[in-house]
């Protein structure tokens, strides 16, 4: 795989919420990744793995009982040293454009998808004059699939398919040099999730001015392997592998037992559910998270495993191991 310089390097991202009595939720441990010009960043994992919180870090978006560690390098800029300020008029939108996990609440209720994309064009780019404005927002629009005689319908008058076509269109204004997409699919048609993923692809596969890279969360590995040039999976709060997408996908496909698991349980593979119930970040063991659920675990996985290789497993599969 070609070399890309990093457009975002997270070194150690820890994310921990302070809960009453002093009891503290893991939500995320020790994230490394890089996610570089041109590139496409797909992070998966089950529901609660931390995925949404990683992000919200990022965009400097966690309450205020939340404690972070390390740093997240967007450029020069370290995201979680960051002030508000700095966050509000440089990151956000400008550096960083994010299509949320929740898309009808980050819409402004009261006000028309037209007019929202307009004074988003208007703020984030160099248009000037009403007719430019509103021809870029109506381009945005046609970008994300969203029609344009429902431009002028309120947020509450949108279906959800609609509302998330609508935010991936204001997050494609400003053409940020990082998007971030929390499961930009959700509430879409299959030939709208092709749409929307080629369109993502699109825009960080463009070639002019500088580099635009993107990370998206998902739960729908069909869309992941349709746009991902590599693919990290989340268990628990810690990155258990990072590999690319054609192998991950492919032959020989991922080595970590869990993300094995998460391909064998699509209905076009084994359809085969991974026994058992992830751990409460909250009450985390010493040692492997998975070890309870996985068939190969040892008695070596009552400690925690080393991250080799992109791998953070006592016993990864290795290519003699793995039938196609």
């Amino acid at each position: 795989m070609t070399e890309r310089s990093p457009v975002l390097s997270v070194r150690g991202l820890s994310v921990r919420f302070l809960m009453p009595g002093g009891r503290r939720i893991a939500a995320v441990t020790d994230a490394h990744f890089d996610v570089g010009a041109g590139e496409c960043l797909a992070l998966i994992g089950e529901s609660g793995c931390g995925k949404s919180v990683l992000a919200s870090a990022l965009l400097g978006l966690l309450p205020a009982n939340a404690q972070t560690a390390g740093e997240a390098r967007l450029g020069d800029l370290d995201l979680l040293a960051a002030d508000e300020r700095t966050l509000a008029r440089t990151v956000r939108g400008r550096l960083m454009g994010l299509i949320a996990q929740s898309p009808a609440a980050h819409l402004t209720p009261v006000r028309t998808v037209r007019s929202q994309l307009e004074e988003t064009v208007g703020a984030l780019t160099g248009t000037r004059g009403r007719t430019a404005v509103r021809a870029a927002a109506v381009t945005a629009a046609e970008r994300a699939a969203f029609p344009t005689d429902h431009l002028d319908r309120h947020p509450h008058q949108l279906s959800g398919g609609l509302a998330q076509r609508a935010a991936t269109a204001l997050a494609l204004v400003g053409d940020a040099p990082l998007l971030l997409a929390d499961e930009p699919t959700t509430g879409l048609d299959r030939d709208l999730v092709d749409h929307t993923v080629d369109e993502l692809r699109r825009h960080i596969d463009r070639e002019d001015g500088p580099g635009r890279a993107l990370l998206t969360i998902t739960h729908d590995l069909s869309a992941a392997e349709r746009i991902a040039d590599r693919v990290a999976v989340m268990y628990a709060g810690r990155i258990v592998e990072l590999t690319d997408a054609e192998t991950f996908f492919g032959t020989p496909g991922p080595r970590h037992p869990y993300s094995r698991g998460l391909l064998q349980a699509l209905p076009e593979r084994a359809f085969a559910p991974i026994p058992g119930m992830p751990p409460e970040l909250g009450d985390l063991p010493e040692g492997c998270a998975f070890a309870s659920r996985c068939e190969r675990a040892s008695g070596a996985c009552a400690a925690l495993p080393p991250t080799s290789g992109g791998i953070a497993c006592h016993h990864p599969h290795v290519p003699e191991d793995i039938r196609a």
